[in-house]
């Protein structure tokens, strides 16, 4: 027992054997869906959709939850959390449509893309959608433009060392900078609505939190006093979820932050906000795929499966790295999986733990529901996986 808990192949696949175990046992109901006829098959679990959206609001009464729909956008996954009373951040048109198209308020509706397209802002605004992220003078004369009145919140840069999927260099300004941001769209005749921050995605560290926190309260406190009244603060996104190592808990997180706004912000804000996509839909999908192919190449065992990254595992370039799971027995081996298409760069993972599977077996990608599917495209014509809400 002692080596096997030092080999690395053992502890690897013994972790996602467990995971899968266990994911499969808490919902049964989705063991008749595990062997489809056609794969790749994204299933998404709408009771544990539920349970999580509620452990996040029972965690963080004081937020106002807004699901990002870019993590999936699947309508079923809209309607259970519309039907929960969630809020819903949206990018685009599309989005948007999706929304509003089941009776969602627009009040319900907010948009933390700092650049957006003109014909966006404008077409939001006329639906009631009001709120909307800067970064920039720029996007400030842009909301002018078509959006007169709108109320606007700042982006400020913060740390995402710890996220695996980091975001901070494309968005965000330094806290003076946000200021100046505000303070200019209050004389544009634009309302300065608050402050957003973004710790990165997956984030699994604790200090970007509180890094976020901190630099918020400063815009605050600087923005008071030039006149400005600010009523809320965003948290974005960044809770995590398990993918082939523990993450840290809502719970946690919820105790830290508040912890953060007792220090730094004793007289909360009006309104409280956060946004988690990942953190609300990652680890309520599980893919189920078949290996179609495998090769010796030198010293690696290839295993080819039916998606890739061009059609639904995208994330896995960046740095994502999924728990896989085949139902044999047998010897552990080291495998490289690739994907369907016939691009060299359409590599899953490398390094994976399985024992030798079969051309035609079932393979199981675990905590595949968020930014999957959504990243989909029909490269070399084959197709984005079906998604099945159970």
């Amino acid at each position: 027992m002692q080596k096997e808990l030092l080999d690395p192949l053992w502890v690897q696949y013994d972790y996602a054997k467990r995971y899968f175990k266990e994911f499969i046992s808490e919902r049964e109901r989705l063991l008749p869906y595990l062997k489809p006829e056609r794969t790749p098959l994204l299933l998404i679990d709408l009771q544990g959709l539920r349970r999580r959206y509620l452990e996040v609001k029972y965690h963080m009464p004081q937020f106002k939850v807004y699901y990002a729909v870019k993590a999936n956008d699947h309508i079923e996954i809209l309607k259970t959390l519309a039907d929960l009373g969630s809020g819903f951040e949206v990018a685009s048109a599309e989005e948007l449509k999706k929304v509003l198209s089941l009776g969602v308020k627009p009040e319900r509706v907010i948009s933390s893309n700092p650049v957006k397209p003109i014909e966006f802002i404008d077409f939001a605004y006329r639906a009631g959608v009001s709120r909307f992220a800067v970064d920039s003078f720029t996007e400030i004369d842009k909301i002018v433009k078509v959006a007169s009145r709108a109320r606007v919140y700042a982006r400020i840069v913060v740390p995402n060392e710890g996220s695996d999927w980091p975001l901070s260099k494309k968005f965000g300004v330094d806290v003076d900078t946000a200021v100046d941001i505000l303070e200019y769209a209050q004389n544009r005749g634009l309302v300065p609505y608050g402050i957003t921050f973004h710790v990165g995605s997956q984030c699994n560290n604790f200090r970007n939190w509180l890094i976020g926190i901190k630099r918020a309260a400063e815009v605050w406190q600087k923005a008071r006093a030039r006149g400005l009244r600010l009523q809320m603060l965003n948290l974005g996104g960044g809770i995590p979820v398990k993918y082939t190592y523990e993450a840290l808990r809502v719970e946690d997180i919820a105790y830290y932050v508040r912890g953060l706004l007792q220090k730094f912000m004793p007289s909360l804000p009006y309104e409280l906000q956060i946004e988690p996509g990942r953190g609300i839909v990652g680890d309520q999908g599980i893919m189920v795929c078949r290996v179609i192919g495998k090769a010796k190449r030198g010293e690696e065992n290839w295993l080819y499966i039916d998606t890739g990254v061009f059609n639904g595992l995208a994330e896995a370039i960046g740095g994502i790295r999924y728990p896989f799971f085949v139902d044999k027995e047998g010897e552990l081996k080291e495998w490289t999986i690739g994907g369907i298409s016939c691009d060299s760069m359409d590599v899953i993972a490398r390094r994976v733990a399985l024992p030798e599977p079969e051309v035609e077996d079932y393979l199981y990608i675990l905590s595949a529901g968020a930014y999957t599917t959504v990243y989909g495209a029909n490269f070399n014509g084959f197709p984005v996986p079906e998604t099945l809400c159970v």
